[in-house]
């Protein structure tokens, strides 16, 4: 387990933070004997979606990554929102689009970025018009799909093994 090595001093009282084992795993503790503030650095939850948009998946290219990666349309989950708020504003905020929760795809651990991913299957409605997070998208057709290997594309795995059995995969 990485200890976040950033933090250097206590939000608490200010003493310095310095790494400590507890409950089997190294963590960054106050040193300051009255304080006893530990950073555990607990995974942060984000939502993801499978946008299905006439008929086909819509993936997305970020600002941020190299031009050939696309995703699903991700995003933290703010405070006082349930996950299924938090989809449904991301693909607004990112695609421009409404849509409707169809169904849990499932949780997802993403260790490198330390955080629980929370998918969702989701239909979506309107004329795409990008946020300013994103550089373009792409349009797949469902049977042209195919998961990668990390993170989303474990949750692109399971809705289509889903889809194909019949269960619940399509809106």
């Amino acid at each position: 387990m990485r200890v976040e090595r950033s933090l250097k001093y206590c939000p608490q009282c200010g003493g310095p933070l310095a790494p400590a084992r507890l409950n089997d795993a190294e963590r960054l503790a106050c040193t300051a004997p009255a304080c006893g503030f530990v950073f555990w650095d607990n995974p942060v939850p984000v939502v993801a979606a499978i946008v299905e948009h006439d008929g086909c998946i819509v993936l997305a290219n970020n600002r941020d990554w190299p031009e050939h990666w696309f995703s699903l349309i991700t995003g933290f989950l703010e405070k006082n929102e349930s996950p299924e708020q938090a989809v449904v504003r991301e693909v607004r905020e990112e695609l421009g689009i409404d849509s409707r929760v169809e169904s849990l795809v499932g949780l997802y651990a993403f260790e490198k970025r330390n955080q629980l991913i929370i998918a969702f299957h989701v239909s979506g409605t309107g004329e795409i018009r990008l946020g300013e997070e994103l550089r373009s998208y792409k349009r797949v057709d469902m049977d042209r799909l195919k998961p990668w290997e990390t993170a989303t594309g474990y949750a692109v795995r399971d809705w289509l093994a889903r889809r194909r059995a019949g269960r619940g995969g399509s809106a």
